[in-house]
């Protein structure tokens, strides 16, 4: 099987309308903390927050944002609640991929009428700002889709937040909004949970690749990439593909203990500035080797960034019939090796970056070796 693309993807029509991703929500072992790094290093702005000082005597929450993107920071404060659970199983992980909806009734009964299994019913939050109606369905692993109506809202985010401003000079990295968030899933997983996207959600399939597409000397993997109809929510799926070694698949279900969200895709307009800005807040990033660069115009001819900026901050580019893109990943963001991100700038390209699969593989690889699971 070769890369496929979808080019008529009319037979899926969306089962209800999303506007796009509201909120991302991780537990965590230590939200404050979290919640600091995030603000320090990718220069997000503390917004909201809820736990004892506001009423919640259960969990505290730290929201923070940064142009479209909202994560949520969930600590649990006592050791048998559920968010303790989660974290104990899978470390620092996300748990919530929310959806903006319209209509939160009308969108939870039309996903269960089509086989959805409901994780939380139709519910309403409210306070003197006004009211959230929310709902939710479960999808791989232990990660959910919570579906949320705020037409009625004011608020700074959900009823029970109180506004929360940094202590701390931010400078914001340039991060615009959420561009696809990937998914990990068990050999043999694939294929079901792109059907639930498609038969439930009514999303498109965009492309597929196989283990010839993604793949080095020694490890593989399968993917398929699935939108909405308005293609502002994209999930590509992974699962492992037979090889010589361990893949990063295989690594990433052994220590999250099964499937979940492997990273987030970050959209920003100024991929240099934004690259340049977190190496100098101190994350960490993959490297790919200077001989990476020595063709790569030859590949994707003209672009408008100079090779050797892009050389010297390690940033990957490739092109599709649509235009080009510019891509980096960073190293995992906890001490499993589980969660990363991507950051992207799409000057035209529609696509993933596939000219760029082997130079990033092999880049994981030798992350996978240093840390003796490859």
């Amino acid at each position: 099987m070769q890369t496929a693309v979808q080019t008529n993807p009319t037979t899926n029509t969306d089962t209800f309308p999303i506007k796009g991703t509201d909120y991302i929500e991780f537990y965590v072992g230590n939200a404050k903390q979290a919640a600091i790094y995030y603000q320090a290093t990718f220069g997000f702005q503390w917004t909201a927050y809820r736990g004892p000082e506001t009423g919640h005597k259960e969990t505290v929450s730290y929201v923070l944002e940064q142009g479209k993107v909202r994560f949520v920071l969930t600590s649990a404060l006592h050791p048998e609640h559920e968010v303790a659970r989660h974290v104990a199983e899978h470390g620092d992980g996300v748990r919530v991929l929310a959806l903006w909806v319209d209509d939160v009734s009308h969108s939870f009964s039309s996903a269960v009428d089509r086989g959805a299994k409901a994780a939380l019913e139709p519910h309403i939050l409210s306070d003197r700002d006004g009211e959230v109606k929310m709902a939710a369905i479960h999808t791989y692993g232990e990660t959910i889709h919570m579906l949320v109506e705020r037409k009625a809202y004011q608020g700074v985010f959900l009823p029970g937040y109180e506004a929360r401003k940094n202590d701390f000079p931010i400078k914001p990295v340039g991060l615009k909004y959420v561009d696809h968030c990937v998914g990990n899933v068990e050999l043999g997983d694939m294929n079901r949970w792109v059907k639930f996207y498609q038969d439930v959600l009514g999303f498109k399939l965009l492309i597929t690749f196989d283990d010839k597409d993604i793949a080095t000397e020694y490890t593989a993997l399968m993917s398929k990439v699935v939108s909405n109809g308005n293609g502002y929510i994209k999930f590509p799926i992974n699962e492992p593909a037979k090889g010589l070694k361990k893949s990063q698949i295989e690594e990433y279900l052994d220590f999250y203990r099964g499937a979940g969200v492997q990273h987030i895709a970050l959209a920003t307009d100024d991929i240099l500035f934004t690259v340049d800005t977190l190496r100098n807040h101190g994350v960490d990033f993959l490297y790919v080797p200077d001989n990476y660069y020595e063709d790569v115009l030859d590949r994707v001819g003209k672009i408008d960034e100079h090779i050797d900026d892009l050389k010297r901050l390690n940033i990957l580019v490739d092109r599709d019939e649509d235009g080009y893109l510019l891509q980096i990943f960073t190293k995992p963001v906890q001490d499993r090796p589980t969660v990363f991100y991507e950051i992207i700038q799409r000057k035209g390209a529609k696509s993933f970056g596939k000219g760029n699969f082997k130079a990033l593989f092999e880049a994981i690889e030798r992350e996978q070796e240093v840390r003796g699971t490859l």
